[in-house]
């Protein structure tokens, strides 16, 4: 990674720059020292990327006179402030003071802070996660201060912990994958090795979910990412993941190798190729990462050719999916839509393989919730493979044509929305019962099988329907 001492803060947005710079002034007119830290001043010596957010941190000031210098400039959101961090209201600015943290507990939060504003910089830094984290900038003087030799690190992409320190949060192992893939960063072994001594103590699932969704929604180098998991030992924290290590896949389809070669050469090809769609990219994302957890409970080899066979694994992949989410999140979206992607990836090419008609197209999108999703996870496990495999082609004839089929009968983006509903069946004169359940049923069947395509018709169907009930 190519990184320098020069730090431009053009790159900073606008308003987050002016903050930051007067920050700095109001902290040294009350006789305190405000330095940008962190993920600010790493992104900024590497020149490459739009800086969104900043850390700064005050040496020298009391909290109170800290939150009387800046505050009425500011003022601060009620959030963060237990953890002796200010935010700066609607603006992407947390300014804190120097502080020493004392594990007292397991997890993420299991920290005593105390605050002291005396501290001297590398002090500071101390506590900090991995070196190329551990820079300072004077957004006032143009003074760069690197206690810890991240810059050293940076510009020969390599990720290494500050201190023995590290080990005390458990979190970090995870930011170190997400950091690897975003950055490209070959970790130090004794990183590796430190990390190999920690244990997931309880992480709640809120904050594994966000670093998971980091690398997913950022990583560049996604294989590396979850190579450097599988070399600290962590892959036994995630038992779906490990079971496709040693998962073997017919070389005639699959010359990568192993399922877990497959998910990391598909997982690099979704990388190059996300829409940039927050929700969109960790849907599909987190379907990519899933889509074969189902191989390890299926694959045989056949006594009668010798091949390898996965049968049903796009099925049987559901359930160790939702295993996994659900130690991730709780959120119903999440688990509601990234599982039917599992289940249905090898769809697209059964289904042209059996020159399958529209209801069949309309039936999949009312299974799979999008199609557009579908296929770019189909198109991920199809390009995923190593060179030389059978039928690799990243512009596939089979999903082009779902992807045409599905726009022309309007599902690419949902699944068709039922016609009938009941209270045209109350309109109509019946009363509810638990016979409109089966009405409307055989109605939304029918619709999939385009009996109908607007709501004339599917009253014209449902009248129809009731004479012969009646008969």
């Amino acid at each position: 990674m190519h990184a320098s001492r020069e730090i431009d803060l053009s790159l900073l947005d606008a308003p987050l720059r002016d903050a930051v710079v007067e920050t700095a002034r109001l902290a040294r007119a009350a006789g305190g020292r405000a330095l940008l830290v962190g993920g600010a001043v790493r992104d900024l010596a590497a020149g490459a990327r739009q800086v969104k957010d900043a850390d700064v941190e005050v040496f020298g000031l009391e909290p109170e006179k800290l939150k009387s210098a800046i505050g009425a400039k500011f003022g601060f959101d009620p959030c963060g402030e237990s953890f002796g961090v200010l935010k700066l209201r609607h603006l992407a600015v947390d300014v804190s003071l120097p502080r020493r943290e004392t594990k007292r507990g397991s997890g993420h939060r299991g920290f005593m802070v105390d605050s002291d504003p005396s501290l001297s910089v590398k002090e500071a830094a101390a506590r900090r996660d991995f070196t190329v984290n551990a820079m300072y900038f004077d957004p006032l003087t143009g003074m760069f201060e690197d206690p810890w030799n991240g810059m050293r690190d940076l510009q020969n992409g390599i990720l290494r912990h500050v201190t023995e320190k590290f080990a005390e949060d458990p979190l970090r192992v995870l930011r170190g994958m997400q950091f690897v893939a975003r950055f490209d960063l070959k970790p130090a072994p004794e990183t590796t090795a430190l990390c190999r001594t920690m244990d997931i103590e309880g992480l709640p699932p809120e904050r594994l979910f966000e670093e998971w969704s980091k690398f997913l929604l950022k990583g560049v180098e996604m294989s590396k990412g979850l190579e450097f998991l599988r070399s600290t030992g962590w892959l036994r924290h995630f038992p779906e993941l490990a079971a496709l290590v040693d998962c073997p896949q017919e070389p005639s389809w699959h010359p990568e190798g192993s399922v877990w070669n497959h998910t990391l050469l598909c997982l690099d090809y979704f990388a190059a190729h996300r829409t940039g769609v927050q929700y969109e990219d960790l849907v599909t994302g987190l379907a990519v990462l899933c889509h074969d957890f189902g191989k390890p409970a299926a694959t045989f080899r056949d006594p009668k050719d010798g091949r390898i066979r996965s049968p049903g694994h796009d099925e049987a992949g559901v359930a160790p999916a939702l295993s996994f989410l659900r130690r991730l999140t709780n959120e119903e979206r999440i688990l509601r839509d990234v599982p039917p992607l599992v289940q249905c990836h090898m769809q697209p090419f059964a289904m042209w393989k059996a020159k399958a008609k529209d209801a069949a197209v309309r039936r999949l999108a009312a299974r799979a919730g999008r199609i557009d999703r579908l296929v770019r996870v189909s198109r991920a496990d199809s390009c995923g493979r190593g060179a030389g495999c059978k039928g690799i082609d990243e512009d596939c004839k089979e999903l082009d044509w779902l992807e045409a089929a599905a726009e022309r009968l309007r599902v690419a983006d949902s699944a068709p929305k039922p016609l009938l509903m009941g209270r045209h069946l109350i309109e109509a004169g019946m009363t509810p019962s638990g016979e409109f359940g089966r009405i409307l049923s055989a109605a939304y069947e029918a619709q999939l099988d385009g009996a109908f395509r607007d709501l004339p018709g599917a009253l014209s169907w449902f009248g129809a329907f009731t004479r012969r009930k009646a008969h």
